[in-house]
């Protein structure tokens, strides 16, 4: 077993490789940026090196500096969490020249299965279903790329070959328009990713976006840990996941993990990794091959009780999987929130500071994987997401209420976070059938987005407004006097009750009503 594993990433991610590698018996250690001196992973991990200022690209994208600590603390393994770096094959390559274990594929499947237009032909090869398209890069002939596109059928989508993360993508609905965004996308490829390769694939318009887990070790044993819902997405970037997927059968389920492990095997794939899909009209395609831990791995985790990112050092080290494809047993329903700092109703602006006050939900099947608390200080620097609420039930309809009801409970203070935005997203009719597809968020944001009503002001103003209501009624009509000069009124008069109401008009109920109404 390895006796000692660099932690090459921030936040959360490098709490949930930290805490696998404590019930694994193995010692940590957490390489940092000067701005996370005092980030929880680093204060817990058994030893910390600073490895550069607060840009990623001078610390967290290091890679001779991260290859440098691993040197200095004598570590045997380098984890790169589940960010660029662990699908850089480079990164990989370098590591295992350098003496040490990479923690994920090897470097040339990392090539392989991370070019999109390679990863296609193999699942092609495969009997995996893959979008129509080009299959294989652009070349810079116009009249053939026209060509292309007339035999594909518009809209088609200009994806870059080395692309991730939502980027290097460009949707073209008429010829008028082709030629320019092959040029546009392939600028935008080279300087995101060092690689203008573009490719052209039929762009479905209702799909939805659903992913399989895989595990895979040295010994040729691949399984599949079923799939997972993606479609909440706002600009290709995940917001909420659950698992199983709405609407997909157990023969589905297992007619596609057939085919990626197949696939898998085929190539030679070690570790954990994640097939795209896009679905629609009741048929999968594939889009391309994650070779890295996703961010939503928690939801496959609750439905199948495997710790993933555990399972994945195990292998890394030369163990064999430790559970079978017979033994992957699918129970209840999972939802995952990604709860950012940011203000949803501005367009999500990030909304850094000091976090005040920290109160996570408690209760049955509840999972937070955070890294903060309060008296964090959320940094300029780095992605605004500050935890994971993950919820277990046994159906997805338990599920949706027991996340409302853990959203609810959860208090952040100090920074403004996405949290209102999910509970309107749980409310929502369309969520709660599964009636979503992946432009669905895109195209309801304004409502759930717009600012958040102050109910309690509300409340506040309509009862102030009844009460001057029933005071001008007062003066308005006179009230009776008795022999003594003191003025009275019947119970019935100042509540405003059937009996006076012909003379006294409406009771402040029914004006605290309207008033309610009228303000909100």
């Amino acid at each position: 077993m390895i006796d000692k594993v660099i932690i090459a990433n921030r936040g959360e991610i490098a709490l949930r490789v930290l805490r696998a590698c404590r019930e694994l018996g193995i010692k940590t250690v957490a390489v940092h940026s000067t701005a996370d001196a005092n980030l929880k992973h680093v204060l817990l991990a058994d030893e910390s090196v600073c490895i550069g200022p607060p840009q990623s690209a001078k610390s967290y994208l290091n890679m001779p500096a991260i290859i440098a600590a691993a040197e200095l603390t004598d570590a045997a393994a380098i984890h790169p969490g589940y960010g660029f770096l662990s699908e850089n094959a480079d990164f990989a390559e370098r590591v295992e020249k350098s003496g040490f274990t990479f923690i994920g594929p090897k470097a040339e499947t990392i090539r392989m299965m991370g070019d999109k237009v390679s990863a296609i032909k193999v699942m092609k090869a495969h009997g995996v279903p893959c979008v129509p398209g080009s299959g294989e890069p652009l070349g810079l002939d116009n009249e053939e790329n026209l060509r292309i596109a007339k035999d594909i059928g518009y809209p088609v989508i200009i994806k870059a070959s080395g692309g991730g993360g939502g980027r290097g993508m460009r949707v073209v609905h008429n010829p008028a328009a082709l030629v320019h965004s092959i040029g546009v996308t392939r600028s935008e490829a080279l300087a995101a990713f060092g690689n203008d390769q573009v490719y052209m694939e039929k762009f479905l318009e209702k799909p939805r976006h659903i992913e399989f887990q895989v595990l895979a070790d040295h010994h040729g044993n691949v399984i599949h840990l079923g799939e997972r819902d993606c479609s909440m997405q706002r600009r290709h970037q995940k917001v909420i996941e659950e698992a199983p997927a709405p609407g997909i059968t157990s023969a589905q389920r297992a007619k596609m993990g057939e085919r990626v492990v197949e696939a898998c095997r085929a190539v030679g794939y070690r570790s954990a990794g994640t097939l795209e899909f896009l679905y629609q009209d009741g048929e999968f395609y594939f889009i391309e091959m994650n070779t890295r831990i996703q961010v939503e791995h928690p939801v496959t985790e609750a439905i199948t009780g495997i710790d993933i990112v555990r399972e994945q050092i195990r292998v890394a080290a030369g163990a064999p999987l430790g559970i079978a494809q017979k033994d992957v047993i699918f129970e209840g329903h999972a939802i995952e929130c990604r709860i950012n700092a940011e203000v949803p109703s501005e367009g999500f602006r990030p909304s850094p500071g000091l976090i005040t006050v920290w109160q996570p939900p408690q209760g049955p099947n509840i999972r937070l994987d955070s890294h903060c608390h309060a008296g964090y200080r959320v940094p300029i620097y780095y992605d605004s997401m500050l935890a994971k609420l993950i919820v277990h039930a046994p159906t997805r309809a338990l599920a949706i209420s027991r996340m409302r009801r853990a959203l609810r409970e959860l208090t952040i203070d100090g920074v403004e976070t996405s949290r209102s935005f999910h509970l309107r997203v749980m409310d929502h009719p369309d969520f709660q059938r599964g009636d979503i597809t992946i432009q669905w968020l895109e195209q309801n944001l304004p409502a759930l987005t717009a600012p958040a009503v102050d109910r309690e002001s509300i409340r506040l103003a309509a009862i102030a407004a009844a009460l001057v209501a029933h005071e001008e009624r007062l003066a308005g009509s006179g009230a009776a006097t008795t022999s003594t000069g003191t003025s009275t009124t019947s119970d019935a008069s100042v509540m405003g009750n059937d009996a006076s109401r012909g003379t006294r008009g409406p009771s402040w109920r029914d004006v605290a009503r309207r008033e309610s109404l009228r303000s909100s």
